[in-house]
């Protein structure tokens, strides 16, 4: 079976993310592994069984969107991670915003990054008991970046949370969300896409050039033996077809 792991992008530790995911990967000695630092080998796309995605500001351009769309709608399946549906720009006041540049690929993966609030603990919730990625979860709590996002295509939320309050660094800022998906499952013609908004991580030298130095590293749900289950159960996820 056939793998391609796409890992790049901005302002995180993609180094590390790449490397654990590709030890997981290892722990299954029939799957053959591909890597990327973008979507443009369009043809290891079309060969692969399942695509992982671990990306920050990372979109692919209209034609590799196409590829990706017929892959998918063939019976490909994709793990999406944590950053791969954001798109940033940085005013002069220092703000994100998440502007609407990609709407092909984002109806794609179902839904589109508007921010986050400072890293802290919040709580994940079963949305659905019966499926392969939650069967025999229970909720558990987490500390990392809440991801908030506005919805462009259909899914079944899997895992959620809820947030109340204020993204101070982000042109959203105020949200009163009672559900937000952290794992939900989109059907694409005869594939899927897999999207699991966990998983921040951060080295000191990952935010240039907007800083030179970040003091305190960050790890977040790679700290946490349920993400790894989830990462695992996905990748098993990815490995069924139809």
């Amino acid at each position: 079976m056939k793998v391609h792991l796409v890992a790049a992008g901005k302002y995180h530790d993609i180094d590390f993310a790449r490397l654990e995911l590709l030890k997981l990967l290892a722990e299954q000695p029939e799957l053959r592994t591909s890597v990327a630092a973008n979507y443009s080998d369009t043809g290891l796309i079309r060969q692969a069984d399942l695509l992982i995605t671990y990306t920050c500001d990372l979109v692919p351009e209209p034609e590799e969107v196409a590829v990706l769309s017929d892959w998918l709608r063939a019976g490909g399946r994709w793990l999406a991670l944590h950053g791969t549906n954001s798109i940033l720009r940085f005013g002069e006041n220092g703000e994100v915003e998440t502007p609407d540049e990609a709407p092909d690929f984002m109806k794609l993966l179902g839904t589109q990054f508007t921010g986050h609030p400072p890293i802290g603990p919040y709580k994940v919730k079963v949305t659905d008991s019966d499926h392969e990625m939650t069967r025999g979860l229970r909720d558990f709590s987490v500390v990392d970046e809440l991801y908030l996002t506005r919805k462009t295509a259909d899914f079944k939320t899997l895992l959620h949370t809820s947030f109340t309050g204020t993204c101070p660094d982000f042109g959203d800022r105020e949200w009163d969300e009672a559900e937000v998906p952290v794992l939900y499952e989109r059907p694409v013609g005869k594939g899927a896409v897999l999207y699991l908004t966990l998983g921040h991580c951060r080295g000191h030298y990952d935010l240039m050039p907007v800083a030179p130095f970040y003091p305190h590293p960050e790890r977040c749900a790679w700290n946490y033996p349920v993400f790894y289950k989830l990462l695992r159960r996905g990748i098993a996820w990815g490995q069924r077809r139809g």
